[in-house]
């Protein structure tokens, strides 16, 4: 009877170390690669939202300034150059973003 018992919970002991082992494989093959890509994913898209914000606001202040500083020379129907001072900026942050996504890293 007491090699049975003994039997037993070295089974029980086998079974929980076999399940313990499969829940750490699990979590380290799955969870764990998961949450650093969440992690990487959630800067990216902070970082994204940071550069739209930057940018929108460079092509804002260029506008600006354009409209402060040359405002006799630009008034009546000239109005509309600052603007295209502004998307000018805009399209040449987004080129010079476009060069530095496509640049192969090494």
């Amino acid at each position: 009877m007491a090699a049975t018992k003994r039997e037993d919970e070295s089974v029980r002991e086998v079974g929980s170390d076999l399940l313990r082992l499969v829940v750490a494989y699990a979590r380290q093959e799955t969870v764990d690669p998961l949450r650093d890509l969440l992690r990487f994913v959630v800067w990216g898209l902070a970082g994204a939202v940071m550069t739209c914000v930057g940018g929108f606001l460079l092509s804002l202040a260029s506008v600006r300034a354009l409209q402060t500083e040359l405002a006799g020379p630009l008034g009546g129907n000239l109005t509309w150059v600052p603007y295209c001072g502004g998307i000018a900026v805009a399209l040449a942050f987004a080129g010079f973003s476009v060069t530095r996504i496509l640049k192969d890293p090494k």
